[in-house]
């Protein structure tokens, strides 16, 4: 089957935001806090704080700390308690041996140099080669290929049929959990309904929804907002040294936060105190304001200032 329409049930709306513990939050970050936050509110839901930190390689001292602080700062206090995914191998170690149990694991021992070398998508090459799983690193067989889903910000998105075929990794050779089996693996146990992040993230949601099947679980409806880029194809992140977000003067990111995500604040709404301006957007926040773009373009002359908007890319 290559398209997919599976979405979690009706019921109460559960969402959440989930950085990575890498460095400070940055204003694309912030995008996606506030987009994510807003989009559970106005639907009178719980917004859910998760901090992935399973890749303990990239992982930075205090960071987990400075990011729940800076959320603290802009007002985006979240719902129940925050989860480390540092804390929760048993649940992944438990969703890898009911996948172990359907005979649908097999460990590999090629190398990202390897694969890269043949096109940059693995061929199965190991599947049938009966490797010790001990010290390998491990792929799922794709039972449930998914070549096109339905996104509530950019409509119908499309992944290659090579790529919605491979074999992706759900064990690392270094013994550490891959991203693709943890997300979902929370997402299940969290009751997640939605989930609105980046742009970036469509690729790997075709692989999530694929798992979510596999599972024989509702997936979440998605929304995945623009980025934030510096110029076409470069996003703001933690990788490329974008500048963090103040603390001590949130207003004018946060207003820039709600322009971005669509919205048409007045100047003057920076005068109100911090709830009062998120209350606001909350009531006038509507999803499908939100630009169907994947990229917005901005620029940022320094950490206090807020960004300026120059132009959209599709």
């Amino acid at each position: 089957m290559s398209t997919t329409a599976v979405t979690a049930p009706r019921r109460n709306y559960r969402g959440r935001f989930a950085p990575s513990p890498s460095g400070p939050l940055h204003f694309g970050s912030l995008v996606a806090a506030v987009g994510s936050y807003l989009d559970a509110k106005s639907n009178q839901g719980s917004w859910l704080v998760r901090i992935e930190d399973i890749d303990t390689t990239r992982v930075v001292e205090g960071a987990a700390k400075d990011i729940l602080t800076t959320l603290e700062a802009y007002g985006l206090y979240w719902d129940e308690q925050v989860v480390y995914q540092t804390k929760r191998h048993d649940l992944y170690a438990h969703t890898l041996d009911k996948l172990n149990n359907q005979q649908l694991i097999y460990a590999c021992h090629c190398s990202r140099k390897q694969i890269k070398a043949l096109g940059g998508i693995y061929q199965a090459h190991c599947r049938h080669l009966n490797h010790s799983q001990a010290h390998s690193a491990l792929r799922l067989i794709q039972q449930h290929p998914i070549c096109q889903y339905h996104d509530l910000i950019q409509g119908q998105v499309s992944v290659t049929r090579d790529l919605a075929h491979e074999d992706y990794l759900i064990k690392r050779s270094d013994g550490l959990f891959a991203y693709q089996l943890v997300v979902v693996a929370d997402d299940i146990e969290q009751g997640i309904t939605h989930v609105v992040r980046g742009a970036d993230l469509l690729e790997p949601t075709a692989r999530q929804l694929s798992l979510f099947k596999q599972l024989d679980s509702a997936a979440p409806q998605y929304a995945h907002l623009p980025l934030a880029v510096a110029k076409p194809g470069f996003k703001l992140s933690k990788q490329n040294y974008a500048p963090a977000i103040v603390k001590d003067n949130p207003k004018p990111a946060l207003l820039s936060a709600f322009e971005f995500l669509g919205l048409a604040p007045q100047p003057e709404l920076v005068e109100l105190s911090i709830d009062k301006m998120l209350n606001w957007a909350i009531d006038n926040y509507n999803l499908e304001s939100v630009p169907n773009v994947a990229e917005i373009q901005i620029s940022q002359n320094s950490h206090s200032q807020s960004p300026l908007f120059t132009h959209l890319n599709k």
